[in-house]
């Protein structure tokens, strides 16, 4: 195997985007640890990878568990010595509902995936990073459209993708000394399995029901891809890359 491979980490690499991104980079000269919580399914991206599915390694990961997540970086720097990007990219979303009516425990388990996980993947990654050499790294946070404006009924998903910004902000800051660049990519309707109902009609601002535009998830692929090809001189604070006729530029 080439040892010129760059080493990279993505979450929720069994399905939607993560899976895209990981086949993006396995494409483009990255060797790629596929995290995620069902080992089926990353068996799955690793198969799709073709050609690439040799540099492609499903590793069962809980991001919201800490043992969980020092193994799989564990991995990368005992199989490796090293980690050149991290796309953190696992989340979940609650059912949609009034604030008033949402379970607490509902609420915990969306901060600590998509909270807590990106904070302890980042954390993991930071450490290697720091301790490479050559030193450095990057890493990029999966955001959303949700990190800007809130769909109706969405207050758990919403509040932490705001708090996403603020890690990245933070790391990007804690990062600058030591070659570690942070960035985020906020996403809208890329064409998953997930955004199927929002193509047969959504709930808007103002109470209606309306169907949205999509885009190809490999734009999403692509728009990562050049975001983690940048030198470390250089940095994506923030992306935006969403379906054009998608309603996020106006009011409703």
């Amino acid at each position: 195997m080439s040892q010129e491979l760059k080493i990279a980490i993505v979450t929720g690499a069994g399905s939607g985007i993560g899976r895209q991104v990981a086949l993006t980079l396995l494409q483009n000269g990255y060797r790629v640890l596929l995290a995620g919580r069902r080992l089926a399914a990353l068996q799955e991206t690793q198969q799709l990878a073709g050609d690439h599915a040799s540099e492609a390694y499903p590793v069962a990961t809980d991001v919201t568990n800490a043992e969980s997540v020092d193994a799989l970086f564990s991995h990368a720097r005992d199989e490796w010595g090293r980690l050149d990007l991290l796309f953190n990219n696992a989340g979940i979303n609650a059912a949609a509902g009034p604030i008033d009516e949402i379970e607490l425990e509902e609420w915990k388990q969306v901060v600590d995936t998509n909270l807590t996980g990106v904070f302890l993947c980042t954390q993991a990654a930071f450490r290697i990073m720091r301790a490479q050499q050559p030193q450095g790294g990057r890493i990029i946070n999966n955001g959303s459209i949700a990190a800007h404006v809130p769909r109706p009924s969405s207050i758990a998903y919403t509040a932490t993708k705001h708090a996403v910004t603020g890690l990245t902000k933070s790391t990007a800051l804690d990062g600058r000394p030591l070659r570690i660049a942070c960035g985020q990519i906020d996403i809208g309707n890329a064409d998953t399995p997930m955004v199927q109902q929002i193509k047969k009609g959504v709930l808007q601002a103002d109470g209606t029901l309306a169907a949205e535009s999509t885009m190809d998830v490999a734009d999403v692929g692509r728009a990562v891809l050049y975001m983690a090809s940048l030198p470390l001189e250089a940095n994506v604070p923030f992306m935006t890359v969403m379906a054009t006729g998608m309603p996020y530029l106006g009011r409703g």
